[in-house]
């Protein structure tokens, strides 16, 4: 007889198996729609790892319900793995994350951030030509920065308005250069402005270029990413101790079958 943690195993993984499809339909959707580099980036990640809960939900449901040991053996040896791996991510997340904090500037509702606040390895990812192109080539597609201008602040309005960390490093020059506003978005330079500060020279009004090759811009990203990578982990380690009594369950389905399969080979060959 099917013991109860088969039964369970048997159908935790037909609702991965279901949830599986609007995955793996999503990524097929965006293979087939996807325009700007940003949806074609997401497009192979969204299949791989629908096609990946597909396959593992499939060994998953024909290891307990069939009691076939070895598809089981599959499973649990994927699931060992994922634990393994999702543990090394969270703990390296909680480490890359650990330095950086945007710094408050007198007499606005704003902060700024500095690229050499964050660790070295996020720094490194950030500050390479190609990955920056490819983020960059996202923000603009975003519209990120057209959503500011849009909402047509007095400077009054501006300097009290709690900026996104990529729009206070993107989308306006480093406070340090005294540009003089017209606008969010574009802004006067004046004669003698910091040029000592890279970021003020690379500024432009140009909508496409802005402060996107700004070190503020890197930063105010690295800002972003810090907040999403620590609201992640702390999601993994929930997920983690879910993969874990999965696994534990797994494991005396496995059991189970061994069992059953014995005695099943006692009562033909008695």
């Amino acid at each position: 007889m099917v013991r109860f943690s088969n039964n369970l195993i048997g159908v935790l993984n037909i609702i991965t198996f279901v949830l599986s499809i609007p995955i793996l339909s999503a990524g097929i959707w965006l293979a087939r729609r996807a325009t700007t580099d940003c949806e074609k980036f997401l497009q192979w990640p969204v299949i791989a790892l629908g096609v990946f809960l597909l396959l593992v939900s499939l060994a998953g449901v024909v290891g307990a319900c069939c009691r076939n040991s070895c598809l089981l053996w599959f499973y649990l040896l994927v699931m060992f793995i994922l634990i393994i791996l999702l543990f090394c991510f969270t703990v390296f997340a909680f480490v890359v994350t650990n330095k950086g904090a945007g710094e408050a500037v007198s007499g606005r509702g704003f902060k700024e951030y500095r690229l050499g606040d964050y660790s070295n390895w996020l720094q490194k990812r950030v500050d390479s030509d190609k990955n920056w192109r490819r983020i960059k080539s996202c923000l603009q597609d975003g519209k990120v920065c057209r959503s500011l201008q849009e909402k047509n602040q007095t400077w009054d309005q501006f300097v009290n308005y709690n900026l996104s960390p990529i729009q206070s490093g993107c989308c306006k020059p480093p406070t340090a250069c005294n540009f003089i506003y017209v606008n969010e978005t574009f802004w006067t330079k004046p004669v003698g402005y910091n040029t000592s500060v890279p970021d003020c020279n690379a500024w432009q009004n140009d909508q496409s270029v802005l402060c996107y090759d700004c070190q503020s811009c890197k930063a105010g990203v690295l800002a972003n990413i810090k907040s999403d990578w620590k609201k992640v982990a702390i999601v993994n380690v929930v997920f983690l101790v879910f993969l874990i009594v999965v696994y534990s369950i797994g494991c005396c389905a496995f059991r189970n079958n061994r069992r059953d399969n014995a005695y099943t080979g006692l009562k033909t060959y008695p």
